[in-house]
């Protein structure tokens, strides 16, 4: 799990925050998946929770909707087709949704970073800025639930595995293209972020991949 505090437990509907350490999901069987992506803005506007508590944990979906997500997931399951599954995620979303705002300057930070998919040094941002490097970071933090070098680490990490799932380039063209010092350095990134090398990863994920695609991909 993400925290040593965290105890393994099994779920059928789970809620991450951003991670900066491995998060070890076993899936069970053959199973159909619903994987969502929110926003920092939709995290709070939607589950009505900031992403600093979701931080580094995995929460049952109950604990943040109590009987709501017992009836959610019932809808789910009696539905037939995805069309009508994600027509129910729609509606619920719209049931739960309540607006909220950021400051400009962290709204602004979050695009940048996204944008760029975190190839930006932080002291480029606090300079854009016009902020201390700390009073950013304490802003950032309070508002993300990361460090800005974290998420930055996070959106290259991810950006690579995007990169390797849609074009099939060499680890080293990635590893240029995604910002990292080097090749090694981003074996290392990989192997704290995913707990495994890129080829591990690959492996893994992409069992279907042939040798010759990963021609010059060597980690690091």
């Amino acid at each position: 799990m993400p925290i040593p505090a965290q105890a393994p437990a099994a779920f059928s509907a789970l809620v991450s925050g951003l991670q900066d350490a491995p998060a070890m999901i076993h899936q069970a069987g053959d199973l159909d998946i619903l994987h969502l992506f929110l926003k920092p803005q939709g995290v709070r506007a939607i589950l009505n929770i900031s992403s600093a508590e979701l931080t580094c944990r995995v929460v049952h979906l109950s604990d943040i909707w109590g009987r709501f997500a017992g009836l959610l997931l019932d809808q789910l399951m009696c539905a037939r087709t995805w069309p009508e599954r994600f027509s129910i995620l729609d509606q619920a979303f719209l049931n739960k949704l309540k607006p909220v705002s950021i400051s400009t300057e962290l709204g602004w930070a979050w695009h940048r970073l996204t944008q760029a998919h975190g190839a930006i040094p932080v002291h480029q941002l606090v300079h854009e800025l016009g902020f201390s490097r700390r009073h950013f970071g304490e802003l950032f933090h309070a508002g993300f639930g990361v460090a800005p070098k974290t998420a930055a680490r996070i959106f290259r990490f991810e950006h690579a595995c995007r990169l390797i799932v849609d074009e099939r380039p060499g680890l080293a063209q990635v590893a240029v293209a995604c910002g990292f010092h080097d090749q090694a350095h981003m074996t290392r990134e990989w192997n704290a972020l995913a707990g495994c090398t890129p080829r591990a990863w690959i492996a893994n994920e992409l069992p279907n991949l042939q040798d010759y695609e990963l021609a010059g991909s060597d980690d690091g």
